[in-house]
């Protein structure tokens, strides 16, 4: 059965060849991006119908989960692909960090005003990564300057960690898990932040259709999977801390209503 399926960051890298390969198995794809031309691109490409939205702001994050919900009354499935690495302003209009708010806030703010359309089967698929640090959680509150990997890694296992804690306030769906698609994929956050290739995005993309419609994940809410490995597996140690994983969802419940 066709699903609907909104995927964040879709214009280009892993989201791109997400949504080509879920289109092409007849299902309906929703299309995020934050470039206009690129997102008209895309969706003149794949036939698909595409939504703009800057989602280092929670306004415009907000806007664009209101639109959705205009069109749509139902989204089985949401892809929270979106993520950045490096931008030449990092601070962003609210004096937070960019990676924080791109790759961890304006996530859940988008997942929490779309659960109301989604059903009990659906599924919420948050991009993790291998890289993840504990989380500092006065950088995660104001702009401190640190470095794009050390903001990267902490704002990858926040994520991680909100996917536990929401899960597990959801016991009756949706379903909600974290994935790393893959180290070192050929995406252009790699490039930029590595200078190397990178692997076939192929390996990305596949990871995050079965996480979105596979039966291997059902019953796996809150888990997180690690594609390097291609299993489930522990996340960073901090994430199976309940006392940690609590005080960064609790921040981020926090920094989602101040700012929204």
């Amino acid at each position: 059965m066709a699903k609907t399926i909104l995927i964040t960051g879709a214009t280009d890298g892993i989201g791109f060849e997400t949504a080509k390969l879920l289109v092409s198995e007849g299902h309906n794809v929703l299309v995020h991006g934050r470039n206009a031309e690129k997102l008209e691109r895309v969706t003149a490409e794949l036939g698909v119908q595409g939504y703009r939205a800057d989602l280092s702001s929670f306004s415009e994050t907000a806007a664009l989960a209101e639109a959705v919900k205009a069109d749509h009354a139902q989204i089985d499935v949401l892809i929270n692909n979106a993520g950045i690495l490096k931008a030449p302003k990092e601070e962003t209009a609210d004096g937070l960090d960019l990676r924080f708010v791109v790759n961890t806030l304006t996530p859940y703010l988008l997942t929490k005003a779309l659960l109301e359309v989604m059903p009990r089967d659906g599924r919420v698929v948050n991009l993790s990564s291998a890289a993840q640090a504990p989380v500092d959680l006065r950088a995660m509150a104001a702009f401190s300057g640190q470095g794009a990997m050390e903001a990267y890694a902490q704002s990858k296992l926040a994520i991680t960690m909100w996917t536990r804690e929401l899960a597990a306030e959801l016991p009756e769906g949706p379903l909600i898990v974290a994935v790393n698609p893959g180290s070192l994929l050929a995406s252009k956050m790699v490039k930029e932040g590595f200078g190397v290739a990178g692997s076939d995005l192929g390996i990305g993309a596949d990871i995050l259709r079965r996480a979105a419609l596979s039966d291997e994940f059902i019953g796996k809410s809150g888990a997180y999977f690690d594609n390097d490995s291609g299993q489930f597996a522990n996340p960073h140690g901090d994430a199976l801390s309940a006392a940690k994983s609590a005080a960064v969802h609790d921040k981020i419940k926090e920094l989602v209503a101040q700012y929204s």
